[in-house]
């Protein structure tokens, strides 16, 4: 059965600002040293799934910026432009659509652009386990991620018990009592967003259970190949209700199964994840660029162009770029999307 890899990146990062920006999202970045986030996504897929059968799913605007990224990794027409941001569903059901209607079936796996996995080979061996179950069943197969702290930033996956594959509920972001508790279980994994699962199984998903996006996607994929194609998506696809593949799908079917993985992953969802890319000094300091940090405990300083001196404080977060200076304590490193919508909501695009 043939293997797909599809790539979500239409995302505008707004937690990882003033580094992330509407014109070049965090996805676009090279923040590891190696490469930016999206090819690096693309690349530790294979071989498990190869290069000529991998896809990106973007916004519209993004589609000449993702293939000028992508640099000979993608075929052009495997960039899938959305019109308009529907959320994960959305997404996920176009790709699935695609597949089907030109490419025949085969297992999807679904990841996010602008993740970071430490151990690669690790994450392959997980992946291929995920792959050979879904072409041996038709279950939805999701990875988790084994917790190594009390996280209250991730959503978790509850098993039947701590040695089952079989998914008992997928619970919102916790506080930290109760993500204590769930870590102390041992029946709870972190939600990775990674999904894998035949596109013809989703598909009837998505008719089960999300009848008004399937009504859609059966439309765009009726136009698939013909000269009302790229039409039919840009009226259509902006009319598809937004919810997320998790609350529209995986919450609710009966034949989800979870992986446990134990790869060093990190979604890089707010600037506290430098600390994961870059290794900490003696005193807890991550430090990326010309930064003085005299008598400075457990600080990120991300420098641009410029000389970040820091001297006698604790738990920071600075970053500077061309146009933007952020300073903010670690515990609001979450928070950093209200001041991207207060920049919004007074009108200073040109930090955005």
């Amino acid at each position: 059965m043939k293997r797909y890899g599809i790539i979500m990146a239409g995302g505008s990062g707004t937690r990882f600002w003033p580094l992330s920006r509407k014109c070049l999202p965090k996805q676009f970045l090279n923040l590891t040293g190696r490469d930016k986030l999206v090819n690096e996504t693309m690349d530790r897929l294979i071989p498990v799934i190869r290069r000529e059968d991998m896809f990106v799913v973007t916004n519209a605007a993004y589609a000449e910026l993702t293939l000028a990224t992508a640099a000979g990794r993608l075929r052009p027409d495997h960039i899938l432009a959305e019109p308009a941001a529907r959320n994960t569903a959305a997404c996920i059901g176009y790709a699935a659509t695609e597949i089907l209607q030109k490419y025949g079936d085969g297992v999807m796996g679904i990841f996010a652009s602008d993740h970071y996995i430490r151990d690669e080979a690790g994450f392959r061996g997980v992946l291929e386990q995920a792959v050979r179950e879904a072409e041996r069943t038709d279950a939805l197969v999701t990875i988790g991620i084994k917790p190594r702290f009390p996280a209250t930033g991730y959503g978790y996956i509850r098993r039947k018990d701590r040695d089952s594959s079989v998914v008992a509920e997928f619970v919102e972001k916790p506080d930290l009592e109760t993500a204590q508790a769930y870590l102390e279980s041992g029946a709870y994994l972190w939600n990775s967003g990674m999904f894998v699962w035949k596109a013809s199984v989703i598909m009837e998903q998505f008719r089960r259970l999300l009848p008004d996006i399937y009504d859609c996607l059966q439309e765009i994929g009726q136009a698939m190949g013909t000269e009302r194609e790229q039409e039919t998506i840009a009226r259509v696809y902006p009319q598809i209700p937004k919810i997320s593949v998790d609350y529209g799908i995986m919450e609710r079917a009966d034949n989800v199964i979870v992986l446990e993985g134990d790869f060093g992953w990190n979604d890089v969802g707010s600037l506290d994840a430098l600390e994961t890319l870059y290794a900490p000094d003696g005193n807890g300091n991550t430090l990326h660029g010309e930064v003085l940090a005299l008598d400075t405990r457990n600080c990120i300083g991300y420098a641009g162009k410029k000389l970040i001196a820091l001297d006698g404080v604790e738990n920071l977060i600075v970053v500077e770029t061309e146009d933007v200076v952020l300073v903010c304590d670690r515990s609001r490193a979450q928070d950093v999307k209200k001041i991207v919508d207060t920049l919004e909501a007074e009108g200073k695009e040109r930090y955005l």
